[in-house]
């Protein structure tokens, strides 16, 4: 029992050794743990207390950087909102004062937002504070500072003015609490309508005008083709409408119908460029609302409220009062002409209209924006424009010309062009020295011929005659019109033909011959024209051009289209004074003989300008068919040269020459033209005789032809000139020298010169020395023997000799040499038969002689025979002197009154009356 209790023990004491030493390991554990623990939560404590400063030092960091990136993103969209508004808001939309100036905008460009002030954004930057009005919507302003509303109107009215084109704005006040004292710098405006004033109670008339003009443009300007004027602006480029503002300051409480109209303008009045500036008076809650809160100098609106503008300061009153007076007077002065360019189809459109029906074509635009057509065909055939000088008679002339000539090719349309007045600003429809291109479908130019009524005689006959060919094609074809025509002849040319007659009174004026047959012409074609195509324009900026036809009333009534300019007069029905309100770059385009309701107004572009011209001219030049020609140039201020002259060019010695200048076929020299109409100088002699042909000037005619005198073997083959014109003279008998030097081979023809006139030695000379050996000269101790010589040479043998010419110069003045006997003879003598007698001989003789009365002298006196002179020139004598004798026709005397440079021929074997002819100048 001890033993096991001494056991236990010892087993006890063994366990508890063991507990207690494995109690002390782990409490010198617990207690090395309990140290780490310690040192953790030290070192714990001291890393916690170094965090804050750490996540602060970050936390700063991180605060700054934001800070930076947030200032550099507030200057970026400072600048991008900078450059936008520079963008939508450029020029005097946005300028500050001091440097402000008008800058409309573009046609079809939107004049965008309009500037009121700044906005400062946090930091420096500033941006502007723009307000759409014009084309997008309204403005209301309200707040406790009025005078600030005031600035607000005044800015934006101005920039507004300065973003449109004059006359662009037009602006109405209502001001019914200082009568309109709050618009008073804009006052200027009124003298040119663009600025009207409503007085108290007046505000239900101004909204319901504004409701008329909403409804108006809605239904004749867009009439469903564009929801806005701003679309048809962009989509055209033309604005038809002006922008109308209405200011609204302050007023009574609006009645019921007040108020409605005021919600129609405000929802409807935007696209039709109606707006609205009101202060006092509370606007719908519309999107095109944009509202503006007024308080101590600084604004804010309702798309960014939360951001103040500094408000502009006001214009000062002197810039307001001048830039309306600047607007007013630039608007009394009329609108600028619109571009050329609208007149005239796409590049791949032009030549593609055609005209058997028909020529139609866009003369300028009307009030609303849209085209105003003319038309020439069987309704309306012919046209009449009148106008005073300088309203843009020219101008209109050439619109018309181009925006035809740029549908119509040259196959479906000619131009036969023919200007009176003195200018030469049509010469450029044909080929210049310095710029080689015409117009394509011009055939004829005439410029400077206020002086030469012929000429227009001439184009006159020359339309009679085409007309006569179209109307015998026609009954070959059994059909009646143009139209029909061109169907049953498809491959014959049968264009239409517009013939222009500036300042065409000159051709009736007088009572003349030419006045008489022009007359007769004009109304035959007026009447019958048409079904051929054939179209007169006549244009006149003379009353009397007008009244000239008021004693033809079935000429005046084929002129149904009548074209009135500014201030015309006679030209429109006697009750319509449409044309004396026109302004500048207008006119009243009318296709019902001038009544009242046919009248159409059109705003005509600037087409006279050589460089606005030159572009369409070339572009059609190089289109030009390769056997185009240019149009025949006839200037009356001009002298034309024998060596350009087409029929001396084609003159050969085999005498069978052929003439044909481009654009006309070719022809004999010899060959007689038609005597009715153009009274050909170059013609064959009696009987079909042949025979060489002295050239003595060119014929004012369509053609650029010669007149010539045929020299056969017959009686009465020789030439005289009269008067005292020393040049005239004698370039017609150098002419005729070299034009029959041309014609004859070296040593087969005489030349006898003798010149008589000291002033006209020089001439003489050159001539004797152009001639060669051909040629002998004679003066006054010789010209006795000449004669002589001569006569007596035209009797030996019956065969004729070489054929001999003989050149006097003022041979009259040789009268007491000729008075000398020789063989028995004078010199007067022998000179009277060599006049008789050598034309059958081959012996012709070209004198001049420096009077009428003079030449009868020398031919044996007053009552002496004159068959030996068988054709003339009459230089500076009057009609009267040349009697029955010389020109054997009813009256004392041809229609002959002399000028400069001109001369009338006349050969009894060809002619029936005179035919006027210019000398060709001196050769070089």
């Amino acid at each position: 029992m001890p033993d096991l209790r001494t056991q236990l023990v010892t087993r006890v004491r063994t366990m508890l050794s063991h507990a207690l030493g494995s109690s002390r390991t782990r409490l010198g554990t617990a207690r090395t743990e309990l140290d780490a623990a310690a040192q953790r939560l030290r070192r714990v404590r001291e890393a916690a207390a170094r965090v804050p400063d750490r996540v602060g030092t970050e936390r700063d960091r991180r605060v700054a950087d934001l800070a930076d990136r947030y200032a550099a993103q507030i200057d970026r969209l400072a600048n991008r909102a900078g450059t936008a508004a520079a963008r939508d808001a450029p020029g005097a939309a946005s300028t500050d004062w001091p440097d402000w100036r008008p800058t409309p905008v573009t046609r079809g460009e939107p004049p965008g937002p309009l500037r009121i002030g700044t906005i400062r954004l946090p930091g420096s930057p500033t941006v502007p504070a723009l307000v759409p009005l014009l084309d997008t919507g309204h403005v209301q302003l309200s707040g406790t500072d009025r005078a600030g509303c005031d600035d607000v109107v005044a800015t934006l009215l101005l920039r507004a003015l300065g973003r449109a084109a004059p006359g662009a704005v037009r602006l109405i006040g209502y001001d019914p609490e200082h009568l309109g004292g709050g618009l008073a710098g804009f006052a200027p405006l009124s003298t040119a309508g663009l600025l009207t004033f409503v007085g108290p109670g007046g505000l239900a008339r101004l909204l319901d005008d504004l409701v008329d003009q909403i409804r108006r443009i809605n239904e004749t300007v867009l009439a469903g083709e564009y929801r806005s004027l701003r679309e048809l602006a962009a989509a055209t480029g033309r604005r038809p409408e002006p922008w109308r503002v209405a200011v609204l300051l302050g007023g009574e409480e609006l009645s019921r119908h007040e108020r409605g109209q005021l919600d129609r303008v405000v929802r409807t009045g935007a696209a039709c460029g109606v707006h609205l500036v009101v202060r006092g008076i509370a606007l719908p809650a519309e999107p095109t609302v944009c509202r503006v809160v007024v308080t101590d100098a600084e604004a804010r609106l309702d798309s960014c409220p939360d951001l103040p503008v500094r408000l502009d300061p006001a214009p000062p009153a002197t810039l307001v009062t001048e830039t309306s007076r600047e607007v007013a007077t630039r608007v009394n002065a009329g609108p600028p002409p619109t571009p050329f360019t609208d007149l005239l189809p796409p590049v791949d459109e032009m030549w593609r209209e055609d005209s058997s029906h028909g020529l139609t074509a866009p003369i300028g635009d009307g009030p609303q924006g849209r085209p105003v057509l003319l038309t020439l065909g069987d309704y309306p055939p012919h046209a009449l424009i009148g106008g005073p000088s300088g309203t843009g008679k020219t101008n209109l002339i050439f619109a018309w010309i181009g925006a035809l000539a740029a549908r119509y090719s040259p196959a479906e349309l000619e131009f036969y062009l023919l200007d009176f007045k003195e200018g030469v600003s049509f010469a450029r429809f044909a080929q210049g020295r310095r710029d080689p291109s015409w117009l394509p479908h011009m055939r004829l130019v005439g410029i400077n011929v206020n002086t030469d009524r012929e000429f227009g005689l001439a184009l006159l006959r020359f339309l009679a005659e085409e007309l006569r060919r179209r109307a015998d094609a026609a009954k070959r074809h059994e059909v009646t019109k143009l139209s029909e025509l061109r169907s049953v002849d498809p491959q014959g040319r049968w264009p239409r033909i517009v013939a222009v007659v500036d300042e065409f009174q000159m051709l009736l004026a007088g009572r003349d011959a030419v006045a008489r047959e022009s007359a007769d012409l004009l109304e035959d074609l007026a009447r019958r024209g048409r079904s051929q195509g054939i179209h007169l324009v006549l244009a006149s900026q003379d009353v009397r051009g007008i009244e000239a036809l008021w004693g033809r009333p079935a000429l005046v009534a084929q002129f149904t289209l009548r074209i009135a300019l500014p201030k015309a007069l006679r030209i429109l029905a006697e009750r319509n004074d449409v044309a004396q309100t026109l302004p500048r770059h207008h006119a009243v385009v009318n296709a019902e003989s001038g009544m009242p309701e046919g009248n159409q107004v059109a705003r005509i572009p600037a087409a006279s300008d050589w460089g606005t011209w030159s572009d369409l001219q070339h572009r059609l030049w190089r289109m030009r068919p390769p056997d185009a020609a240019p149009a025949r140039l006839f200037d009356g201020d001009a002298i034309p040269r024998l060596d350009e002259a087409p029929d001396f060019v084609a003159l050969r010695p085999s005498g069978t020459e052929r003439v044909g200048n481009a654009g006309r076929e070719s022809r004999t020299a010899g060959d007689a033209t038609r005597e009715a109409g153009t009274d050909a100088g170059v013609e064959r002699a009696p009987g079909g005789a042949r025979g060489p042909v002295a050239l003595l000037g060119e014929i004012i005619d369509v053609q650029a032809r010669s007149a010539g005198m045929r020299l056969p073997r017959a009686p009465g083959r020789n030439l005289a000139v009269l008067g005292t014109g020393v040049d005239e003279a004698y370039a017609v008998l150098e002419a005729a020298a070299r034009s029959l030097r041309r014609q004859h081979r070296p040593g087969t023809a005489r030349f006898s010169i003798a010149c008589l006139d000291p002033d006209a030695d020089t001439a003489a000379r050159s001539l004797y020395e152009a001639l060669g050996d051909d040629a002998a000269w004679y003066d006054e101790e010789d010209i006795t023997e000449l004669m002589a010589e001569t006569a007596n040479g035209l009797g030996r043998g019956s065969a004729p000799g070489e054929p001999h010419y003989l050149l006097l110069y003022a041979v009259d003045a040789a009268a007491g040499q000729l008075g000398g006997s020789l063989g028995g003879r004078t010199g007067l003598e022998h000179l009277r038969h060599i006049l008789h007698n050598g034309p059958e001989r081959r012996t012709h003789t070209f004198a001049w002689w420096r009077g009428v009365a003079r030449m009868r002298a020398d031919l044996g006196g007053p009552a002496s025979r004159t068959d030996q002179i068988g054709a003339w020139i009459a230089l500076d004598v009057q009609g009267a002197e040349l009697g029955t004798s010389l020109y054997p026709a009813a009256g004392s005397g041809p229609d002959w009154y002399p000028r400069p440079w001109r001369g009338l021929f006349f050969d009894r074997a060809v002619h029936r009356t005179g035919q006027v002819i210019i000398p060709y100048g001196p050769s070089r």
